[in-house]
């Protein structure tokens, strides 16, 4: 019985804590734009997309812990000799962002870690197009550390971030590609303060 009691007495204050603290979360989409470095010359940016969820979990009145969660368009544009390349990697990332707010407005800077789920080449010239799946050259993780500011609006907050590839994607020890990406996103609290 003193077992039990001391379990529900342990859940119970952990869950006031947490509510006490702040639990807040939602969803969240917004704009890529895309670029590879490395072993690669004359690209330019991207345009992709995120789409994805997020929660965050304050630990005092200004800083913060948010996890998120999503689905992520990246790669990069080449352009040689007449012909048009479009590198398209998707990825699920999951980043975690630590922030400080100064009242409507905070920094954020956090580990991120991306599970490929497509890479595919599209080449287009000479009137003709051919698209190739390049999955089995690329490796399956991908490690970056994001930095950047957001904005809370009461239930919509914005975000700025850049996302610095760490790790070489090419599952090759003769070339080095890392991911570059600028994220513009706009969310919406679907619970909490």
């Amino acid at each position: 019985m003193k077992r039990i009691f001391l379990a529900v007495s342990m859940v119970t204050l952990f869950a006031a804590g947490a509510a006490a603290q702040g639990i807040s979360g939602g969803l969240k989409a917004g704009l890529n734009l895309a670029n590879l470095t490395g072993d690669i010359e004359d690209t330019d940016m991207k345009i992709g997309f995120h789409v994805g969820a997020y929660a965050k979990l304050s630990v005092t009145d200004a800083f913060f812990v948010q996890p998120e969660l999503l689905y992520n368009a990246v790669g990069a544009k080449a352009s040689e000799d007449g012909f048009e390349g479009k590198y398209n990697f998707s990825y699920v990332s999951v980043p975690v962002m630590l922030g400080y707010s100064f009242g409507k407005i905070n920094i954020q800077a956090g580990p991120q870690i991306g599970f490929l789920t497509t890479a595919k080449l599209k080449v287009e010239g000479g009137g003709d197009s051919a698209e190739v799946d390049v999955k089995d050259s690329l490796k399956g993780t991908d490690f970056g550390v994001n930095v950047g500011l957001g904005a809370d609006f009461g239930k919509i907050n914005a975000a700025a971030r850049y996302c610095i590839g760490l790790s070489n994607i090419v599952d090759s020890d003769n070339a080095e590609l890392k991911n570059g990406v600028i994220q513009i996103s706009l969310g919406y609290k679907l619970f909490g303060k």
